[in-house]
């Protein structure tokens, strides 16, 4: 009986199509919606966590102002120095190596190239705690570091959009803003960082010449600490506060004016983020879950209308009233089930080709698929249930007078 009661319904479906088509629409766009949004979200989270193990779990990173990002974040708290470094290596057992780190948008050009890139200011320690690599000539000696010499390393994208791939520009000079750099070295490429973010695209020049020739003063926005072999980070992070209070004169009772962001919490709290942007936006898409099922409600009404003197007849042969509400909610179930399905292959494709163009991993959730046809079959229940009982509910003799 379900299999006959399963080919009936689809030879009604089968049987206007193009109003079947646009009955499940409203399904197959909220399917396909929350299937693509979770994809995203999940390959996000997972990109993230893959950018943070590539830096090392065993690097802290100092910030002046309290914790947190955003416009929440002080932002007239005291800078850091080179002292405040210097300090850091000298004093804490703790601490591999630590590094100076400043940074500005400049554009580079070198004769009628030209890019927007991050300008970097530090030191090798920096490269060392990164464990970033020159490959190609080499990185900073001790006067150039302290003397503000016009010295820089390019990254790989730098390189390709001023000079071309594979370019030797080892002592040429390119311009950044107004300032003309000696290159010095390449560095290795290390390819998308968090959402995209393409790592390559940097110049670095030594932190003094940044400060002096560039910003034209002596802060530090933010320091890089590499934490010794046998110590944790927790424990890091303990000596580094301790200090640093001592170091800024801050009192017993008084919050902190800086903060010590661990990589492990920033990737964290970048997957928290993450996390909560993608239910809220698939909750939002989910509404059009329920904007299809009322359109299948309303063209099954509609359905049972048009079909009123069959479903006389089939009463008055001898089929009972359950057989014909199986019948129109097997009918709203299927063309449910066949919008979750159509959903379902249309989010993954719109993940899949979304991910390929943000550098994000295909990151599938079976749960979250299998949750998705079995919600679009509930749709299909709930929203065929009240047509399903109004064919059941009519009147042989009323049904077989209809015209």
């Amino acid at each position: 009986m379900i299999w006959e009661t399963l080919l009936l319904a689809l030879q009604a479906i089968f049987r206007n199509t193009l109003r079947s088509v646009l009955t499940i629409l409203g399904v197959v766009i909220g399917v396909a919606a929350v299937i693509a949004l979770v994809t995203l979200g999940q390959g996000s989270t997972a990109q993230v966590t893959s950018d943070v193990e590539t830096l090392g779990t065993s690097i802290l990173t100092l910030r002046p102002g309290g914790s947190g990002m955003g416009p929440g974040r002080d932002n007239t708290a005291q800078a850091f120095t080179m002292a405040d470094v210097e300090a850091l290596i000298a004093e804490l057992p703790s601490i591999e190596t630590a590094a100076p780190y400043g940074s500005q948008t400049l554009t580079a050009v070198y004769g009628s190239n030209s890019s927007s890139t991050q300008v970097v200011g530090t030191d090798d320690r920096y490269l060392t705690a990164m464990d970033w690599q020159v490959v190609s000539g080499r990185s900073f000696t001790d006067s150039e570091t302290s003397g503000a010499q016009s010295v820089c390393l390019l990254g790989e994208t730098v390189l390709e959009k001023l000079f071309g791939a594979g370019a030797e520009p080892e002592g040429t000079r390119i311009r950044l803003g107004t300032l003309s750099c000696k290159v010095i070295g390449v560095l290795e490429a290390r390819g998308s960082g968090s959402f995209g973010m393409d790592q390559d695209n940097v110049v670095i020049l030594p932190m003094r010449t940044l400060q002096v020739r560039v910003l034209g003063n002596s802060e530090v926005s933010s320091i890089t600490v590499a934490v010794a072999d046998g110590y944790s980070t927790d424990e890091a992070t303990t000596e580094i506060e301790a200090l640093m209070r001592e170091r800024r004169k801050i009192g017993t009772s008084e919050a902190d004016d800086f903060s010590v962001m661990d990589m492990a919490q920033f990737a964290s709290m970048l997957s928290s983020v993450t996390s909560t942007l993608t239910g809220l936006l698939s909750a939002v898409a989910a509404v059009s879950l329920l904007v299809g099922g009322i359109g299948i409600m309303n063209i099954m009404l509609v359905s049972v209308t048009e079909r009123t003197r069959e479903i006389g007849i089939r009463l008055a042969i001898g089929a009972t009233a359950s057989q014909v509400m199986l019948q129109f909610l097997v009918e709203a179930v299927v063309l449910s089930i066949m919008g979750g399905v159509i959903g379902i292959a249309v989010g993954l494709a719109i993940a899949g080709i979304a991910g390929a163009q943000m550098g994000i991993p295909f990151a599938v959730n079976g749960m979250v698929v299998a949750g998705a046809f079995v919600f679009s079959g509930i749709v299909g229940v709930i929203f065929g249930y009240f047509p399903a009982r109004r064919a059941a509910r009519l009147d042989p003799i009323q049904a077989l007078r209809y015209q």
